[in-house]
């Protein structure tokens, strides 16, 4: 079904059915409520950890090199208990594309970068993404893997307790959901909330935390991004039923080729931005070229009147976009992951593509 088509017959109030889903509860928690109205974009000043001191911050050279072959990190998560999560309410089930803002709002859009990694691997973490983002006051949403998580701690409880971040979901170590069944699915799906929760309640026992930070950090996870951006309705039931949103995008970045240069990607988001849209790209050392292009694309937006929110504060200012499937720029897209990247180890016959 065409997207022309899927809006009117599925563009729904998100933050009436957020707060059925107490995903609003969740945004209050993690002090990300809008302030000064819809789209505020900075977020307030006090402190919120004690621990990271600003050379904590910086990024080191070399970090953001992806290791393969390192297995280090493979071992699933322990299991926990984890805090109760409400299936998604029906009008939000599907995959999120964008927001449909009011008329005459504020030009809000949502910067989402993916921090995945695969079995057998340790990712990279762009530190120079974070460096632009933090400088200029830029608010983004980051979908991080519950293997990333782990392999990068310290990184992770940056990001957890840096007001500017909102964190999201990406699965426990980038497995195409499509192809999951039984507990494999469920342990993609909760093995990034039992890592984001653990280490939650680490920082709290380590007194990194200060009680404003306790209390504006949201105590559980409620978006989701696919692995590929591939899914089918199981997949989507699953999710849904974990209590996450599913989220998509409607502008890509292409920043996971090695051709795209950093000119082609801030051009591609300025051409492509919309009130409303999500924008895919990645930290995690495979978006090549983004740390060159944000600086590019992000003062021409904001010379545009556009304002950067997390993807919470998006949904909350307006109307969701929702698809019954999963796709990159057309239905269907994103269905050859299945033979590209299966899940019996990939031989070299195979093309090299880099997974989203």
């Amino acid at each position: 079904m065409a997207v022309a088509r899927e809006r009117p017959r599925r563009a729904v109030s998100a933050a009436a059915s957020l707060s059925a889903l107490v995903a609003l509860a969740a945004l209050a928690a993690a002090g990300m409520a809008l302030s000064g109205g819809a789209g505020a974009a900075e977020p307030r000043p006090a402190a919120v950890a004690r621990c990271p001191s600003p050379a904590d911050l910086a990024a080191p050279p070399g970090e953001k090199l992806p290791q393969k072959g390192n297995r280090a990190f493979d071992r699933p998560e322990p299991e926990r208990a984890l805090l109760a999560a409400a299936p998604v309410a029906p009008p939000l089930r599907g995959a999120i594309r964008r927001v449909e803002l009011p008329k005459g709002s504020r030009k809000l859009i949502a910067l989402t970068l993916d921090l995945c990694e695969q079995t057998g691997e340790i990712a990279g973490y762009d530190g120079a993404v974070f460096d632009y983002l933090r400088r200029e006051r830029v608010k983004a949403t980051l979908f991080a893997g519950g293997k990333w998580m782990r392999s990068h701690e310290a990184r992770t409880r940056q990001l957890v307790t840096d007001p500017l971040f909102e964190i999201g979901n990406h699965g426990w170590a980038h497995r195409n959901l499509r192809l999951l069944t039984g507990k494999s699915i469920s342990d993609e799906i909760l093995g990034p909330q039992r890592a984001y929760e653990a280490i939650r309640a680490g920082l709290a026992a380590g007194q990194c935390l200060t009680p404003e930070a306790e209390r504006r950090i949201a105590p559980r996870i409620v978006l989701f991004r696919f692995p590929f951006g591939a899914c089918n309705p199981a997949s989507l039931d699953a999710v849904n039923d974990a209590g996450l949103l599913a989220i998509q995008w409607d502008l890509s970045t292409g920043d996971p080729s090695p051709t795209q240069s950093a000119t082609a990607i801030a051009n591609a988001m300025v051409r492509g931005a919309k009130p409303g849209s999500i924008v895919i790209a990645h930290a995690n050392g495979r978006g090549f070229n983004t740390a060159s292009a944000l600086p590019l694309a992000i003062p021409r937006l904001k010379a545009m009147g556009f304002e950067f929110v997390t993807v919470s504060e998006l949904l909350a200012a307006g109307r969701a976009v929702v698809a019954p499937t999963c796709y990159d720029s057309r239905p269907g897209d994103t269905d050859r992951y299945d033979t590209l990247f299966p899940l019996k180890p990939r031989s070299s016959a195979q093309p090299a593509l880099v997974p989203r």
